[in-house]
């Protein structure tokens, strides 16, 4: 990400910390499958919540932001 660019859906500042993202700890943290279901976990929540916060769009963007994460890590495998 370039510098100053806000990008809320694949990169938000306040999971930024100490030059880590924090998904990226997580992601360390866990198994390739624990991984894989948080980020299933978190696609559900943002389609789930999507027209009840008035994000619409930006929620379902994190939805297709945690699916491609999963592919992404399948068709690297």
């Amino acid at each position: 990400m370039s510098k100053g660019k806000h990008d809320p859906v694949n990169h938000p500042p306040h999971y930024l910390q100490g030059g880590l993202e924090c998904l990226d700890v997580i992601e360390s943290m866990l198994t390739a499958e624990e991984f894989k279901g948080y980020c299933k976990g978190n696609a559900v929540k943002y389609i789930w919540r999507e027209d009840h916060k008035g994000a619409n769009i930006q929620d379902l963007k994190k939805s297709v932001f945690y699916l491609n994460r999963i592919i992404s890590k399948l068709e690297n495998m």
